[in-house]
């Protein structure tokens, strides 16, 4: 194994030999220079080196412009400056320079291995304990995914595994990935068993103490926000995941205190035309095919789904007996959030206001349709990368900013989430049935009926009965719905692909989280 090669400039290198013996007596090649003008020298001559320890205090050119010099040559290149000095502005100027670490004179040999441990070893150290205590979670998780659970059980579980994946997504050696896809997967079999055994009990009330749902979501849980005195925002960003709520919460943590971060589970289909439609109205999807016929739409329907939700949280308010001022906006691409991020303070003079945010949704129906976003998002890292970028630029990002300088209240969730489909589920069907790759409805359907959660009489889940023969069927874990004629070229295209409207952990159970400005 090669040595690990430092340079250490200080000019009164001779006094540091004890530090430098006991360097290399741990695997260290140490190479010494007296300025920092000879320190540039060496580097110039040889780029390879994996630290510098770098004296703010030597004759001729100073520590701070060594250091200057040091990374427009090497940026990469870790500096570890240290002193005598314990004066703020030159710690300033160091951390802006940015060193890797920063130690004041006397300096004992340890807390060099110590600071080069760090600073070299930092991402191996961590690599290799984050490995080793997932090593210690499995057996607890895998225990936990056969137990009887329940929902509230099921959800912190799944918050368990989307630490652990995210833990390990940060690392360089990502040995332990593939181990945690196969206990993820295993999760999402046990999870459709559980919905399939207990989501229509939920809905006609034959289970205890459900959980909340979409259409009970602002009854059971943000109606009261709205006691409070400030103004109240509910943003809605589509098809947002607890995976990539996680990604972006590093971005807000600057501007806002974080009350909760809880959940709630989606209705059937986790799509949103069912799902969305559901929050804002608090009635199932066959409730509002009767209550508003004239704006409900059936798959079979010709239309926009969604064209109505203002609509529908208006009569819900009426409902229930609140009586105040709303706004409601709906963006759908870059040049209408940054409209409303311009003319933000119009909104302050409402007691609610809803924001539907749909960026998340359109990136995963174009990671489906675009080429260039199949090749960029073509897996978990890789599509929560792409949301992050996006909030890092969005105006959304900016909107949230300016409402923490004021004293309102914001909730944010989502309306169902995605799935990374892989395998093929064979279904037959007539030209009505509807598109969608993750549920389906239909009276002419043909199916295997283990690979599916069929619900026969649409009526028991509180879904439309278009036909007579109406029923749903409902995609498990990572599968998604192919026709036979034309198999291959079907599965090819879309395999891969992150899809929703099935029954997954990553499509039922969504982040809601509450936030108030620091």
């Amino acid at each position: 194994m090669d040595k690990i090669k430092i340079l250490w400039a200080d000019d009164e290198i001779d006094l540091l030999k004890p530090h430098i013996l006991f360097l290399e007596s741990k695997g260290y090649a140490v190479t010494k220079a007296l300025s920092g003008d000879e320190a540039l020298d060496i580097i110039k001559e040889d780029k390879y080196f994996n630290a510098v320890l770098l004296d703010e205090n030597m004759p001729g050119i100073s520590g701070l412009e060594t250091l200057l010099k040091i990374k427009q040559l090497n940026n990469d290149l870790p500096v570890i400056m240290i002193t005598k000095s314990e004066e703020e502005h030159i710690m300033d100027d160091a951390i802006g320079g940015k060193i890797a670490d920063y130690l004041i004179k006397p300096v004992n040999p340890n807390q060099i291995l110590l600071s080069l441990k760090k600073t070299l070893d930092n991402k191996r150290l961590v690599s290799e304990k984050t490995n080793t205590e997932y090593r210690k979670e499995f057996g607890a998780i895998g225990t936990q995914i056969n137990d009887n659970l329940t929902w509230a059980e099921w959800a912190e579980l799944y918050k368990k595994i989307i630490f652990w994946e995210l833990e390990i997504d940060k690392l360089q050696d990502k040995s332990m990935l593939e181990v945690l896809k196969m206990q993820k997967a295993d999760a999402n079999t046990q999870f459709f068993k559980f919905i399939e055994k207990n989501y229509i009990n939920w809905l006609n009330g034959k289970a205890n103490n459900p959980p909340t749902m979409s259409h009970t979501l602002l009854k059971n849980k943000f109606f009261q926000e709205l006691a409070k005195p400030e103004p109240v925002f509910l943003i809605v960003i589509d098809n947002l995941r607890l995976d990539q709520w996680k990604i972006i919460q590093p971005f807000l943590q600057d501007y806002y205190k974080i009350e909760s971060e809880d959940y709630y589970y989606s209705i059937l289909p986790t799509a949103t035309q069912y799902s969305r439609n559901a929050i804002f109205s608090g009635l199932m999807p066959s409730e509002m095919q009767k209550l508003f016929p004239d704006i409900w739409l059936n798959d079979e329907d010709d239309g926009g789904k969604n064209m109505h939700e203002s609509v529908f949280l208006q009569a819900q308010l009426k409902r229930l007996g609140k009586d105040i001022k709303v706004g409601y906006n709906k963006i759908t691409n870059y040049n209408a959030g940054k409209k409303l991020a311009d003319t933000l303070n119009n909104l302050m003079q409402n007691k609610l206001n809803v924001i539907v945010y749909n960026f998340v949704d359109m990136l995963s129906h174009a990671r489906t349709d675009m080429e260039v976003i199949r090749e960029l998002a073509d897996d978990e890292a890789a599509y929560r990368s792409i949301t992050y970028s996006w909030f890092e630029h969005s105006p959304l990002l900016d909107i949230l900013k300016q409402l923490s300088a004021k004293k309102v209240k914001i909730v944010i969730t989502t309306d169902h989430g995605t799935v990374h489909v892989h395998q093929a589920t064979k279904i037959l069907g007539d030209k009505n049935v509807n598109s969608n790759l993750r549920y389906k409805q239909g009276k002419a359907l043909d199916y295997q009926a283990k690979e599916v959660f069929e619900i026969k009489n649409p009526a028991d889940a509180f879904l439309p009965k278009l036909h007579p023969s109406s029923r749903f069927v409902f995609a498990k874990e990572d599968r998604f719905f192919a026709y036979p004629n034309n198999f291959n070229h079907y599965v090819n295209y879309y395999k891969n692909t992150f899809q929703h409207g099935g029954v997954s952990l990553e499509e039922i159970i969504i982040p809601y989280i509450t936030l108030s400005s620091k």
